[in-house]
């Protein structure tokens, strides 16, 4: 449910702002990723949002840039995303759509939930925003290391013992420094499993001129106003499975080999030459 409303206020907070005319007066279009982790494992659910530079104009006659100096002013975002946020969570608390359950049960009661959206009200919330700097390709690199991740890499474990688990994450807060975390088992898969999304939900979606419905339609006027060709087509299943020697049959996969079927299969390497 919050995962939902995260998506649909953020949506509508860009949308909403980029076709004010006192801001951009466009319409634009984004991808938007859910990435719910920090790097202690614990809940931190927020999205990575990929803006184009500009949109369409209300006719989609023409193509709007945005400005040098920013896309869209980062106050004004925080403003109307806070908004929508705590009136959908107001919505959904008065359909009795949130299941509010452990340490959250006491927000059960209709005061108690109205204290804490006046709480968040009076808070300062930050949208982050900025140019990238070295470029789209970049973006989308750093993006893709999310898209299909799970909460902790295989890499950052460091050892299990004595029903503990010990780990490496980065301390952001203080210079980007290494550091060492050691949790009971029990409260490591607590923090694992908080990153579980429930099944069939969709945690990469598209908005504006990239939703799915008119996106080819929409995507081929943008490269119309700016002068640009389309990307080459990507590589399909089939022509990806194309024998490279003949580049006329098909591969098909026979068999998966294990590390240890595989050394049995291999040949033996012959004996390295003394040099001496």
């Amino acid at each position: 449910m919050v995962y939902s409303l995260l998506f649909r206020a953020a949506a509508q907070t860009l949308l909403q702002i980029a076709a004010d005319p006192q801001h951009l007066g466009a319409d634009i279009g984004f991808l938007a990723v859910l990435h719910t982790w920090g790097q202690t494992l614990l809940a931190h659910p927020h999205l990575h949002c990929v803006v184009p530079g500009g949109g369409l104009s209300p006719d989609h006659e023409r193509w709007i840039p945005c400005g040098h100096k920013f896309f869209l002013p980062v106050k004004v975002l925080s403003l109307v995303f806070r908004g929508k946020i705590l009136a959908a969570l107001e919505r959904a608390f008065k359909k009795h759509k949130l299941t509010l359950a452990g340490q959250l049960a006491p927000l059960q009661s209709p005061a108690a939930f109205a204290d804490l959206l006046r709480a968040a009200a009076q808070r300062n919330w930050v949208v982050y925003a900025k140019r990238p700097f070295a470029g789209p390709a970049q973006v989308l690199t750093y993006l893709s290391r999310y898209t299909h991740r799970v909460a902790i890499a295989n890499s950052r474990l460091i050892a299990m013992a004595e029903a503990k688990v010990t780990f490496r994450w980065r301390d952001y807060t203080h210079g980007n420094q290494s550091r060492i975390m050691t949790l009971e088992a029990d409260e490591f898969l607590r923090r694992f499993l908080l990153h579980v999304l429930p099944a069939s939900f969709v945690r990469i979606r598209y908005f504006g001129l990239l939703a799915h419905r008119h996106r080819t339609q929409l995507l081929h006027r943008c490269r119309s106003h700016l002068q640009t060709k389309a990307p080459p087509p990507l590589i399909t299943t089939l022509a990806a499975r194309r024998c490279q020697q003949c580049h006329r049959g098909t591969m098909h996969r026979v068999d998966i080999l294990s590390p240890i079927q595989l050394c049995a299969w291999l040949p033996e390497s012959p004996p390295a030459e003394n040099s001496s």
